[in-house]
């Protein structure tokens, strides 16, 4: 990634295609575009310095999440700009807690949440999640919420690995199975359509420094995105589908 991306937090495709990949890091208020294997980044800048932790593309709308809950979002056509100032802001739509998961699904306008540290999920073994319909103006309403179990994954991983904080999820196209990735774990969760975990994996500190971000493309290949370090760059790696 270029060094102004080595805190990179979120990725997200256009209709899952990987021509271009879109991300943010989570102390700027600005949306990136790039080609993938490049640093020929272009910049819009959507909103003023704040705690950005994912972003997502979806039915011609950019989106990003902050930790707070809060959702920007506004066209996608607005990329070709070096700043926008056409952005809806939708508040108020989850409970307070922190969040750093956000998935969006092209085919039906909804959006999901998942709650990386909220109250309600305080002395559970629960992952709470929301989801929301996207409005034609790109503003949002709740239109429901979801549970992930998550007590079995020690067990699954084979790793004693504490309390699971969500960083980031999505769907692989393919299979309609969802992948979960928890930074703070070192873990990549996999669950069927209605979030039951069916299995969990690793993920090494030698390659994933700080896994934040994970998307597929329409093939179903895998992509996840590290923020970097002092002797490490963030980048994004790639995991090509093979059939089971």
């Amino acid at each position: 990634m270029p060094d102004i991306l080595q805190e990179i937090s979120g990725i997200a495709f256009d209709k899952g295609k990987n021509d271009f990949v879109y991300a943010q890091q989570d102390e700027d208020g600005s949306l990136f575009k790039l080609p993938l294997g490049t640093k020929d980044e272009t910049v819009t800048k959507f909103a003023k310095k704040g705690d950005y932790e994912d972003v997502a593309i979806i039915q011609g709308w950019a989106v990003l999440l902050k930790s707070n809950g809060e959702l920007y979002s506004f066209q996608l056509s607005e990329t070709k700009n070096t700043e926008t100032t056409n952005v809806k802001v939708s508040e108020n739509l989850v409970p307070k807690g922190e969040y750093e998961g956000m998935y969006a699904d092209e085919a039906t306008g909804k959006v999901y949440l998942l709650c990386k540290s909220c109250k309600v999920d305080k002395d559970t073994k629960n992952s709470s999640g929301y989801i929301l319909d996207l409005q034609k103006d790109g503003s949002f309403k709740a239109a429901g919420n979801f549970t992930i179990d998550v007590s079995s994954v020690d067990k699954m991983s084979g790793k004693k690995k504490g309390s699971f904080h969500p960083s980031a999820l999505a769907i692989n196209p393919l299979t309609k199975e969802w992948y979960i990735v928890s930074s703070v774990n070192k873990a990549l969760v996999v669950t069927d359509a209605n979030f039951k975990i069916k299995s969990v994996y690793h993920l090494s500190s030698n390659e994933f420094n700080q896994p934040e971000g994970i998307a597929f493309d329409s093939s179903g290949n895998l992509y996840i995105s590290n923020e970097g370090s002092e002797t490490t760059g963030g980048n994004i790696l790639r995991f090509n589908y093979k059939k089971p």
